[in-house]
């Protein structure tokens, strides 16, 4: 094995909740298929480890059948347990691990050779960041925004996701409904977008997974009328674009320090401009006046007229920052630093 150009073999390590790519939901999968694909096309030599159901143009190796969250019949923690072994278990074939599987693989890199970095998607609670504390001095993290960089945490460097801007074309409809565009969560602002919607009088669209379900029969369910409010569940990578690019606004309304926003980039690259609170990666990511609006210091939410923003400009304020092939370009700089030894942890 070789350590330098692009002749280095990766082992990229993907969650297994969803299939990689996902065919819904699944922002992890989403980012682990984008880069190895990415990886691929540049003539790396890439081996995913991911679900067997997953599509890659990479070398697969799977041990799961299928995401546990979509299959109830699987056993996470057992899932997880082989689909870690399969990977540390060939640990010696590769240059550098990808780790985007979040903190439990860092309790084995100290086990062997190759040098991790580790993706942080963000913190689901303070309560794991020990692990990363205990493993700081011999791993490789990368910060996915500016925002969500742990102040107790040494990185090797902050890179933006990226999207496929060919996935997504500029709407060009009459943009007379806002949308939400996420989990059914608390957190993601389901409720704040209907009563925004409701004082805008503008009708809703609600397209997610219902993640938290207590909520969804309690704060959002009453409002759905399929007229002011309709509710559309889980969407397809296919459909997704659409749904962004008719919309008037999408309304991110989040109650969390969000580490990023694939959404509120899509709806972006459709020409289709966010309004959002200022939290997290939000001020990384929207420029007000440009792309969005942000929620007032009292409270009240922005709704755009219908032509207050031009589509073409939204796009392409995010068209260079956020493409996908910026990010590989990024990872495999990256890699390459580690692998010499320029970058050391």
């Amino acid at each position: 094995m070789t350590g330098s150009g692009s002749s280095f073999k990766v082992g990229m390590l993907s969650p297994i909740s969803w299939r990689t790519p996902p065919r819904g939901y699944g922002p992890w999968e989403l980012f682990v298929s984008l880069l190895t694909e990415g990886l691929v096309e540049r003539g790396i030599d890439v081996t995913l480890f991911a679900t067997k159901d997953s599509i890659t143009n990479a070398t697969l190796s799977g041990v799961v059948a299928q995401g546990y969250s979509e299959n109830e019949h699987q056993d996470a923690k057992v899932g997880e347990a082989l689909h870690l072994a399969a990977l540390f278990e060939r640990a010696a074939e590769f240059d550098i691990i990808h780790n985007s599987f979040d903190f439990l693989p860092l309790c084995f890199s100290r086990l062997v050779t190759p040098p991790m970095v580790t993706t942080i998607h963000g913190f689901s609670s303070e309560k794991i960041v020990p692990v990363y504390q205990k493993y700081d001095s011999t791993s490789h993290y990368v910060a996915i925004s500016a925002a969500d960089r742990h102040p107790s945490l040494n990185y090797a460097a902050t890179i933006h996701h990226g999207i496929e801007m060919d996935a997504f074309e500029v709407g060009t409809g009459t943009r007379d409904y806002l949308l939400f565009f996420g989990r059914i969560h608390p957190d993601k602002g389901t409720h704040e977008a209907i009563m925004a919607a409701r004082e805008a009088h503008l009708p809703l669209i609600i397209a997610g997974i219902v993640q938290d379900r207590d909520y969804f029969e309690q704060q959002v369910l009453p409002h759905i009328d399929g007229n002011q409010v309709k509710f559309v569940g889980a969407v397809s990578r296919e459909d997704k674009g659409a749904l962004l690019a008719g919309a008037r606004a999408l309304l991110h309304l989040i109650n969390f320090d969000e580490p990023f926003g694939y959404s509120v980039v899509e709806a972006m690259a459709c020409g289709t401009p966010v309004v959002a609170t200022r939290r997290g990666s939000m001020a990384e990511l929207i420029i007000a006046g440009e792309n969005g609006l942000f929620v007032e210091d009292n409270g009240r939410v922005p709704i755009p007229e219908k032509n207050q923003f031009d589509p073409a400009r939204v796009r392409a304020s995010v068209e260079q920052r956020y493409a996908h092939t910026r990010m590989i370009d990024e990872y495999i700089t990256l890699y390459e630093k580690i692998i010499s030894g320029e970058i050391k942890p």
